[in-house]
């Protein structure tokens, strides 16, 4: 399977700072009540982006250079943030839950 979508470095960098425009904007409107549902969203998001480092180690050479070592760091802490982000959020949904009645 080959990929090629002869994007530049600098249409990363505008990505990243969009992404970072929108979360701060997104997280600084939401209220405290929603913040569960949010959490669940972000994992969402976390998860397009293990795909999307998943999908720039398979783009490029075998040789071990800076892109590749990125990427892999992506993957590693979008792997983290996905998996500790729903231990949070079934944390939280269990506090929801009406405690049983001995």
């Amino acid at each position: 399977m080959e990929f090629s979508f002869n994007l530049s470095p600098i249409d990363g960098l505008y990505t990243v700072l969009l992404c970072i425009l929108i979360g701060i904007e997104v997280i600084r409107n939401v209220p405290a009540i929603l913040h569960t549902p949010l959490m669940s969203g972000s994992n969402a998001i976390s998860g397009i982006i293990i795909i999307g480092g998943i999908l720039q180690l398979m783009q490029y050479d075998p040789a071990f250079d800076a892109r590749t070592i990125i990427s892999s760091i992506g993957v590693l802490i979008g792997t983290i943030n996905v998996s500790g982000g729903f231990f949070v959020t079934h944390r939280m949904l269990k506090m929801f839950k009406p405690k049983k009645i001995k």
